[in-house]
């Protein structure tokens, strides 16, 4: 029997400049052509009015830096920008109010008669405005997003034609989509407490003593685990976006609109991943808040379940002592 060979390994190279703008001339950019030709213009312009008044040397300490910092500008990168950016963006930063205090109606001042010392606080304002039920997101620029916690498989360890038809249906699922859809994989903090006080509540429920013995011992090694060591868990999460159109119709009805078609997204998105083995789920509202929450503070512990400032609290447990 002859059996047929295996198929060569899937390769795609995808280059590294994919996202660098196009070069106009002389290797650069029309960003860098235009601060290199700003820089040369400044440059003549100050040779020209005092090139018969200030001696060469003097003129040259004065154009030489002046042009090598144009030239550093043009072409010095920090941080994955080009230093004008990186410039403009400490600039703002600098300028910027530290301060921020939650309020969506902005910051009242004092009255008349009160004399402030300092600047006063600036609105706190947060990309997603409100978080429906659903666990659709409601933005400040008008538009609606969800996220999808996504699952994870084993790449390596598949055969090479299981490999390609990965890639394939993968590939099929990016081109059948009809907005940017964004993936996000982020490590978050792992707490084991939740699974130790599963296993001792059932621990007792087990049918041999040696399996219960056995379970504590394994809770035991657990609790040792969680307290002496930082675990990480890797979560995945595709946010789909939906921006409606600008119509005369009410806010309200278009975003219930925009929510229902990116929610048919998610929808189309869980089946298209299903056929890979790639188990997918819609966020619900607190499970939304939640990951907002922890991507804006990753290092803190975060509880679940918190109330919202304005949602009515309609029960609390209390504990009896006797």
């Amino acid at each position: 029997m002859k059996h047929d060979a295996e198929p060569p390994p899937l390769l795609a190279r995808i280059p590294a400049n994919i996202n660098q703008p196009d070069k106009i001339a002389y290797g650069l950019t029309i960003r860098q052509l235009l601060i290199v030709a700003l820089t040369g213009g400044i440059a003549a312009a100050v040779y020209y009015l005092l090139h018969r008044l200030l001696p060469v040397v003097i003129l040259a300490a004065i154009l030489l830096p002046l042009v090598a910092l144009g030239i550093a500008i043009a072409l010095g990168r920090r941080d994955g920008l080009s230093l004008d950016r990186f410039a403009l963006a400490a600039l703002l930063h600098g300028r910027a109010n530290k301060r921020l205090v939650a309020a969506p109606d902005g910051v009242t001042g004092p009255p008349r008669w009160c004399r402030l010392r300092g600047k006063l606080p600036a609105p706190l304002r947060l990309p997603v405005r409100a978080i429906h039920t659903d666990g659709a997101l409601e933005l400040t620029d008008g538009g609606v997003a969800v996220l999808v916690e996504t699952g994870t498989l084993s790449f390596h360890l598949r055969t090479t034609g299981e490999q390609a038809a990965l890639v394939g249906g993968f590939g099929r699922w990016l081109n059948s989509l009809e907005a940017p859809v964004q993936l996000l994989a982020r490590a978050r903090l792992a707490d084991l407490t939740g699974l130790v006080e599963t296993i001792d509540a059932r621990a007792d429920e087990l049918p041999h003593a040696a399996l219960a013995q056995a379970a504590r011992e394994h809770a035991a090694y657990l609790v040792d685990l969680n307290t002496s060591r930082e675990l990480l868990t890797r979560q995945v999460l595709v946010v789909l976006r939906d921006h409606p159109a600008r119509s005369r119709g009410r806010r309200s009805v278009r975003r219930d609109a925009s929510a229902a078609v990116v929610l048919r997204r998610a929808a189309e998105a869980e089946r298209a991943l299903a056929a890979l083995g790639i188990t997918t789920r819609v966020l619900d509202a607190d499970e939304s808040a939640q990951a907002l929450t922890e991507c804006l503070d990753p290092g803190a512990a975060h509880p679940a379940g918190q109330a919202l400032p304005d949602e009515l609290i309609t029960s609390a447990s209390t504990r009896s002592t006797s």
